[in-house]
């Protein structure tokens, strides 16, 4: 027997033992991280799903309906209406949203006096809380006292931005961009740095403009962060928003900023009706996993060649 062949087995000993050794830290890395997930997500949604079926009396009293919580969801009108305005809040927020927050970041990413000042300024508005924001908001937009109302006095106007149903849920969606901007806008820099400055240099050699650069480097080699951005400001906007629009119109006037996440607490904490809240939430959930599907499939994950 060469020695080369007894070396063989103790190399693939070896590696086998190297391997055993990374998996065993993979899991003790992941661990922790299922379980919070498992913990305070899965098992959650799962009792979440189960609940829908119940007909919940809020005394600790629990009867088996079956299907009806969610046979009642789709001949709700006020459920219905709820999800069209949540659809037109999305609409709306994620693209303006996506446009300022890029807009902003290619705007602060050039070299100008104070410009960190001006990156501060910008994303101080997402470290405030929700709470404050909507009362600062509210004293701003208040009918005839408000400051934006007594500026607007003279000119012959004097909308109610947050009582006119007309108004309310633009202004809801114009204070959503105004909050949010800052923090996508520093998710967008870090993207648009990570860009190698060479590339630009070759476009400019090559004679490309500033839309060309962009067109051509910047937003092919941006399309990870853009993949971010899109996924996280759709869920935000279908899930989050509730603190901003409790304070500020508690839903109304008149519904007309009651989207779905704020008709589901509704239902729960002011009608007793846990078990048609959990059908809802249930439903919403699936709905969100679905665009998330969807957004994964048009976007390819935000995957990219740089033969693009």
């Amino acid at each position: 027997m060469t020695a080369g062949t007894m070396s063989a087995p103790r190399t693939r000993r070896r590696r086998n033992e190297r391997e055993r050794r990374e998996i065993r830290a993979a899991v003790g890395f992941l661990a922790p991280d299922v379980a919070g997930l498992t913990v305070f997500l899965a098992v959650p949604m799962l009792l979440t799903f189960v609940l829908g079926f119940f007909r919940i009396s809020g005394f600790g009293e629990y009867e088996f309906i079956g299907l009806a919580n969610f046979r009642r969801m789709f001949g709700d009108p006020q459920f219905l209406g709820s999800l069209g305005r949540t659809a037109i809040y999305l609409g709306v927020l994620t693209p303006v949203l996506f446009v300022a927050a890029l807009l902003l970041a290619l705007l602060v990413k050039q070299r100008f006096p104070l410009v960190g000042l001006f990156r501060s300024a910008f994303f101080v508005p997402y470290v405030v809380s929700l709470v404050v924001v909507g009362l600062v908001w509210q004293f701003v937009l208040t009918d005839k006292v408000g400051i934006l109302s007594r500026l607007v006095e003279p000119l012959g106007i004097a909308p109610s931005w947050l009582g006119d149903p007309t108004f309310a849920l633009a202004s809801v969606i114009a204070i959503s961009v105004w909050y949010q901007m800052g923090y996508y806008m520093i998710i967008f820099l870090a993207g648009l740095q990570d860009i190698p400055r060479e590339y630009y240099e070759a476009a400019r050699i090559d004679g490309a403009g500033p839309w060309q650069a962009f067109r051509d480097v910047t937003w092919p080699l941006l399309k990870p962060t853009s993949f971010f951005v899109l996924l996280t400001s759709v869920i935000a906007a279908i899930t989050g928003g509730f603190d901003l629009i409790y304070i500020l119109t508690n839903g109304g006037p008149a519904n007309a900023t009651t989207v779905v996440i704020i008709y589901i607490f509704q239902q729960a904490f002011v009608f007793g009706e846990f078990g048609y809240a959990a059908a809802m939430s249930s439903f919403l959930v699936l709905a969100m996993l679905a665009l998330s599907v969807v957004i994964f499939r048009v976007t390819q994950g935000g995957r990219f060649s740089y033969a693009d």
